[in-house]
């Protein structure tokens, strides 16, 4: 037990503070048991951080506020992972993330294909909301990001500006891909996927 201790330490002070993980991470070391253990005294120790029942993490220290929460994205990240599900960023968000907006949202909502839940991480609520599969399109991907910024902004909010700095976002490849994931977006998105992903 020990040394399986020491080398989930290892393993996660190698990847550096501010991750998110589950026992499911470190199964290719030991039973679901002996891994459960393990991180169990690990917390014990203070070297870890348990945020809820199977959910853990190598907290970023800050010199004046002590150990800082983890990223939404990281923990939302997390919490699909562990029902191996697929989590796309959603609108408003999205046009935060690729500048197209100034607004950051209130409320941090993912959408999944697994089931709903909601998490508290601290003073902040992260929301995991079941979509259809149409809704998941390049979900995780720059792709995906795209879409939802675009769906989000609608076609009253979209100009030639907005198309350049979104063409300039993606590879040739990303531009491959997210044509192929044309049907999968409304009818009035579409010329506008389209002219994103011309390669020129």
């Amino acid at each position: 037990m020990a040394n399986l201790t020491e080398t989930i330490i290892k393993r996660i002070r190698a990847k550096g503070r501010g991750l998110v993980y589950t026992p499911k991470d470190f199964l290719d070391l030991g039973s679901r048991s002996a891994v459960d253990q393990a991180l169990s005294r690990l917390v014990q120790r203070g070297l870890i951080r348990r945020l809820t029942r199977g959910i853990y993490d190598y907290p970023k220290i800050s010199t004046k506020l002590g150990p800082l929460s983890p990223s939404p994205q990281a923990l939302a990240r997390t919490l699909a992972d562990r029902t191996n599900s697929q989590l796309q960023i959603t609108g408003a968000h999205a046009a935060n993330a690729l500048g197209l907006t100034t607004q950051v949202p209130a409320h941090v909502v993912y959408l999944t294909s697994g089931k709903s839940m909601r998490f508290r991480l601290g003073n902040q609520t992260i929301e995991l909301r079941h979509a259809a599969p149409r809704s998941m399109a390049g979900a995780g991907t720059p792709i995906g990001t795209i879409i939802q910024a675009l769906k989000y902004l609608g076609s009253d909010n979209i100009d030639v500006r907005t198309i350049d700095k979104l063409k300039r976002t993606l590879s040739a490849n990303d531009k491959r891909a997210l044509k192929k994931d044309m049907d999968s977006v409304p009818d009035w998105l579409r010329p506008y996927i389209a002219e994103i992903a011309t390669l020129n």
